[in-house]
């Protein structure tokens, strides 16, 4: 790791009580390694700080991860044994202390800074830096000015020659055969050993669902008409009463969907959990819910698969439902009627593998290591490893663009995939088969 000037990580966040232009105060979301503030939920007393919670914000990746490499195992002092080098800038914070407000200039400042001083140091001569990687806890979007449509949004990061040499971890990928891989975002779960994961998974195990489909998000009425489908899934939720939702006001100082312990018991009495895309595909929503053990419900293909590769399964079919955005969008399924067709022991096979999944997406606490388990970290530093392998041997790598086919619509294939061919009636009789009741909008 290298031990970088702190103009590149602790200086950026020094000033965390930044207001003016759209820097909030984050010094709170910075204490304890990047983790936040410690959680203490009055109301079951399940989500405290002594378990592993605390109010994490979704772009603190640069801060978590940096202090966990820390403490990685494998670390060595001497670069001549190292398989990979890691470079603890925190570009994630970079991109917001000049996003808004400063010209071009003034974004890529540090970047270009630290550029030059990495293409000085001997470790980058071995491999053209080709074994270097850093995080940029945001989406590979703000890093990638030059190839957005907004010429003045963002930095240039993923775009300058020793930006495009080094892999960089984000938390949603651009998909355009760059070095940008994508990792999850962070939830507010840290474990501090692997008892805590294995507590929380039987929890997760031996919750009742009283839902069958759950929302959590706020309407974007500034998403192009002809791509938006958040406010399809929320009318539908809003005409069944089998959907919850936790309505999300945007503007300033509304906390509704930012006390973790709401949302994490919503999605712990939910059997599916909707993630549509919002401002952009992924949503750190996604995370949340399946640490809950909740079913997540893909609206488009690179909200997660086209994404997460190294942290979930190829087999989409294993840990989530996909309806195709399009048919949403034109009324052409019923959400609710797709996800009661799915039998009852597919839903606990799914739900088995999503608890399965829970350390693979989550951040243990820096200040600790789990024994055996791998988390998101791991899982990321071995993508990394695998991929300077590769490199070495002459292999030509990237992040891998948007695949030729996408993977099998559930809605289509409802019928073969999940049960026979019955009556109407018969399919009337077994409308409850997920196991949760249907309710009146008067219950």
């Amino acid at each position: 790791m290298h031990d970088l000037p702190p103009r590149f990580n602790a200086d950026i966040i020094r000033n965390c009580r930044k207001t003016e232009d759209h820097w909030a105060d984050m010094c709170r979301f910075l204490r304890n390694d990047g983790l936040g503030r410690p959680l203490a939920d009055r109301i079951d007393g399940v989500i405290k700080s002594e378990a592993g919670w605390y109010d994490t914000h979704q772009f603190a990746l640069d801060a978590i991860f940096h202090n966990r490499m820390k403490q990685y195992e494998c670390l060595t002092t001497d670069s001549a044994e190292a398989s990979a080098v890691f470079v603890p800038f925190y570009a994630g914070f970079d991109f917001v202390r000049y996003h808004w407000g400063y010209d071009n200039a003034t974004r890529d400042a540090a970047s270009v800074d630290l550029t030059e001083w990495l293409m000085a140091r001997p470790e980058w001569r071995r491999m053209g830096g080709r074994d270097h990687f850093l995080v940029a806890g945001r989406t590979g979007w703000d890093f990638r000015r030059s190839n957005n449509v907004d010429p003045d949004w963002g930095n240039d990061l993923l775009v300058m020659p020793a930006g495009r040499n080094m892999s960089v971890l984000v938390l949603e990928s651009a998909m355009l055969h760059g070095s940008d891989y994508p990792v999850p975002y962070p939830t507010y779960f840290h474990p501090r050993s692997d008892a805590d994961v294995l507590r929380w998974q039987d929890r997760v195990r031996a919750q009742r669902r009283t839902w069958l489909m759950a929302f959590v998000g706020a309407p974007r009425p500034d998403v192009p008409i002809n791509i938006r489908v958040r406010d399809h899934v929320i009318a539908q939720c809003k005409a069944t009463g089998a959907c919850t939702m936790l309505g999300c006001a945007r503007a300033t100082g509304s906390t509704q969907c930012h006390t973790p312990g709401n949302i994490m018991r919503l999605f712990q009495k939910t059997v599916f959990c909707l993630q549509p895309p919002g401002d952009t595909c992924t949503r750190r929503s996604a995370f949340d819910s399946m640490v809950a053990g909740c079913i997540p419900v893909f609206f488009h293909t690179g909200s997660a698969y086209k994404q997460y590769r190294w942290h979930l399964p190829g087999d989409h079919h294993k840990y989530s439902v996909y309806i195709p955005d399009a048919d949403v969008r034109q009324r052409n399924v019923s959400i609710e009627a797709v996800l009661r067709a799915i039998p009852p022991a597919t839903v606990e096979r799914m739900r088995e593998e999503v608890i399965r999944l829970i350390p693979r997406v989550l951040y243990a606490d820096p200040r600790s290591r789990l024994e055996t388990l791998k988390d998101a970290v791991d899982i990321a530093v071995e993508g990394i490893l695998h991929t300077v392998a590769r490199i070495r041997e002459g292999e030509y790598v990237d992040s891998g663009g948007p695949v030729t086919e996408d993977p099998p619509n559930l809605f289509s294939s409802t019928e073969s995939r999940f049960r026979p061919k019955q009556s109407v009636q018969a399919a009337e009789i077994n409308s409850s088969v997920v196991g949760v009741p249907r309710k009146t909008s008067a219950e």
